[in-house]
């Protein structure tokens, strides 16, 4: 009898042990899935807005007609151009299109040194600037001259030297442009968009639909 029993008392303790383990094991599957599952998102239920003002995310910009795709001045980049590592030059597409209104340099040579001796090349050759035109703590150093070339028109020049905003080119650049063509180009953009046709007004009922990304 006590043979028996004690294999009784074996069998139920393991048949504990499995279940326990059985138990074990699902809960790490749970938490384990808990874990690897992807973050839930807010607003899931509500489809995510792809289109405003007539626009969508995804088409191509070629399916729609603008009142002009072009700003007033047009831009192309150069680069390594004998001192000079890169450029920007601009022109007009309006009232002188084609002609170049505005060059914009950066020397490849980026030291402050470098920027001081043409500070002074400069002033030799072009005269003391006309005024300073950069910040206050000596990040960002500009001195501008102004002149009129032998046509009557106004020419600008700016020399400039930035150390580290950001925001701006680091190193030397130089500007050169021509104020009153320049005003001329906008002056005649803006004249020649608004001769355009103007879109209809929304009206009333689809006014707030037309204000929200949908």
């Amino acid at each position: 009898m006590f043979g028996t029993t004690a294999t009784v008392n074996s069998k139920s303790k393991n048949i504990d042990y499995t279940e326990q383990g059985m138990k074990v094991f699902f809960y790490s599957v749970l938490l384990s899935l808990f874990f690897f599952l992807p973050p839930m998102e807010g607003h899931s239920a509500i489809k995510a807005p792809k289109e405003i003002g007539g626009f969508k995310l995804g088409t191509s910009i070629d399916d729609y007609e603008f009142i002009s795709y072009r700003n007033f001045l047009k831009q192309v980049v150069v680069e390594n151009v004998g001192a000079f590592r890169k450029g920007i030059i601009e022109y007009g597409v309006c009232e002188h299109p084609g002609k170049i209104v505005r060059i914009k340099l950066k020397y490849a040579d980026t030291s402050e040194s470098f920027y001081r001796q043409l500070l002074q090349k400069y002033k030799q050759q072009l005269g003391e600037p006309s005024k300073y035109t950069g910040d206050s703590f000596g990040i960002l150093m500009a001195w501008k001259w102004f002149f009129t070339d032998e046509a009557g028109e106004s020419i600008s020049l700016t020399l400039q030297y930035n150390k580290k905003n950001l925001n701006e080119t680091l190193g030397s650049m130089v500007k050169l442009s021509m104020p009153d063509r320049i005003n001329a180009e906008r002056l005649c953009f803006n004249k020649m968009c608004n001769t355009r046709e103007t879109a209809s007004p929304v009206p009333e009922e689809e006014h707030w639909e037309s204000f929200i990304p949908r």
